[in-house]
């Protein structure tokens, strides 16, 4: 007994607790950073020493101690798994990069002038060659971009090399040596299967050290790229990607780069629905400018065309019961392919590959896909064959495939608009750009029709032909009684003293110049 008259319990010693850093996740699936946390058994074992002063029959120790797990290398991260003492390795982070632009976007209600610069963050990761991959609309009208590794304070002015507006990748590279200093390129993986796992890595809003969410694949099909305006292969997943992620690479379980995070669904019937750009549209784009040192685009047929579900339809078009395919409406009068293919010629295959009614070919074991897919896979000037059935004859042909221009562009490529002043009357081209610049992000119900008209139905009719609008009239004496003349298509324009009013007009309403520098001879 003691000196304070109380007898000491006998029994073990309470178990010395560990914990875990407040900021650090403590579920099992979290991804723990090695510097934090050290990946133990679940049992946590006691000290010899401990086991020696414990009154009563000790415990037999292990005659073999457990395996420890491999060492992680520099940049790896491991994730415990329950009940297991070992560690899953996960890809390299120190392959993927901050990315940091400073936009400067034109004016396109007033061509000859930029918008004030912003800055913006995004997310890329390193490949082979000593390049950079990241998004397109992450460096969209750049002035200036800088690359920030992961655990460094140090930004590295970065060259843009190329920019695929389609597809929504860019290609950027840094001269600095420094900057590929302990870094390991990441690895292409296979496109996915539906419920495989992903893991989506990047630098989102909320913070500036990395962030790691996971996921799986839970639908793949032909897309729409919201920044391309186009429709190409795409992955879905679970996973939430936020401003920030974009550009980020997204891992499946053995360390491989499957895709680029670029963009999410917002809705309000929706949650945690991200899109990925698989690996064939990445390897695609990089074999491209591999080839032609630039950036081609990726093909596509000049065509309108229309499903052949319906059988009276079919019989209609002298189809046999089984025969497949999908009917052209229209066909591009600047295309190529203009030249054999006409409307109401049904394309029966592609390639080889059989067109079903609803436009759609076998993808993978018990998947189908659209039959744009099969032309995604092409690249501009190459060659492909396409059978089709017209006035009840099967005939084939073999076109060239380019790249499709519409009336109206839904982007300009970085470049700025072009414009002509005369007389104050502002002449300038008509694209999506321009249309939501003039009308917002709802100018698909803001605009005229007949400019949305053009925009939804209409096809050049020669390679040159361009959309042309008077989008506003400088006042001037000579111009008086047109000042309300907004957005009006031109067809013709006859003013005689035009031209030495012009000089005048553009001093007052201090205009550089009454021609944009592609017009200038």
């Amino acid at each position: 007994m003691g000196s304070d008259g109380k007898r000491k319990k006998r029994g073990r010693k309470p178990k010395t607790q560990t914990t875990l850093d407040p900021t650090t996740p403590t579920s099992n699936d979290e991804v723990f950073s090695v510097n934090n946390v050290e990946i133990v058994n679940s049992t946590t074992p006691t000290s010899a020493n401990h086991l020696e002063n414990r009154r009563g029959r000790p415990k037999k120790r292990p005659k073999h101690s457990p395996e420890k797990p491999p060492p992680l290398t520099n940049g790896e991260i491991g994730v415990a798994t329950p009940g297991e003492g070992v560690a899953r390795v996960l890809p390299a982070m120190d392959a993927v990069v901050k990315v940091f632009c400073v936009h400067t976007e034109p004016n396109f209600s007033l061509p000859w002038q930029r918008k004030r610069q912003y800055s913006s963050s995004s997310s890329g990761f390193v490949i082979r060659g000593r390049r950079v991959l990241t998004n397109a609309h992450s460096v969209e009208h750049y002035t200036q971009v800088k690359l920030k590794k992961r655990g460094s304070d140090t930004k590295y002015l970065a060259t843009v090399l190329a920019i695929g507006t389609e597809c929504d990748i860019a290609l950027l590279t840094v001269n600095d040596d420094e900057f590929w200093e302990g870094v390991s390129p990441v690895e292409f993986g296979e496109l996915p299967a539906l419920q495989d796992a992903v893991t989506v890595v990047g630098y989102p809003i909320g913070g500036d050290t990395i962030s790691v969410t996971s996921g799986v694949v839970s639908r793949i099909e032909i897309l729409s790229y919201v920044h391309g305006s186009t429709e190409l292969l795409g992955l879905q997943i679970d996973a939430a990607i936020n401003s920030g992620n974009s550009g980020g690479p997204a891992f499946n379980d053995k360390g491989e780069c499957v895709g680029i995070a670029f963009q999410s669904l917002k809705h309000e019937d929706a949650e945690n629905i991200g899109y990925v750009i698989p690996t064939p549209v990445i390897k695609h784009f990089i074999q491209d400018y591999e080839k032609n040192g630039a950036y081609t685009g990726f093909p596509f047929l000049g065509i309108e065309w229309q499903k052949m579900e319906n059988p009276d339809l079919r019989m209609a078009m002298g189809m046999k019961p089984d025969q497949k395919g999908v009917r052209i409406r229209r066909v591009d009068p600047t295309a190529l392919e203009s030249e054999v293919l006409q409307p109401s010629d049904i394309i029966l295959s592609f390639d080889g590959v059989d067109i079903a009614n609803d436009g759609t070919v076998p993808f993978r074991h018990g998947e189908r896909i659209g039959f744009s897919y099969l032309i995604s896979q092409k690249y501009t000037g190459d060659n492909a064959a396409i059978k089709v059935l017209r006035n009840s004859k099967t005939l084939e042909f073999v076109i060239k495939l380019s790249t499709h221009r519409r009336l109206i562009p839904p982007h300009v490529k970085g470049k700025p608009p072009s414009y002509y002043i005369i007389a104050g009357f502002v002449f300038t081209t008509v694209s999506v750009p321009y249309l939501r610049s003039e009308y917002g992000k709802e100018y698909e119900f803001e605009a005229p029709v007949k400019l949305l008209d053009k925009l939804l139905h209409s096809m050049p009719q020669s390679p040159d032909e361009q959309m042309v609008v008077v989008s506003q009239v400088l006042v001037a004496d000579i111009n008086i009684g047109y000042e309300d003349i907004v957005n009006t298509q031109i067809v013709v324009l006859r003013m005689k003293t035009a031209k030495e009013a012009t000089v005048d007009i553009l001093t007052t309403h201090c205009i550089p110049s009454a021609i944009s520098d592609d017009l200038k001879p």
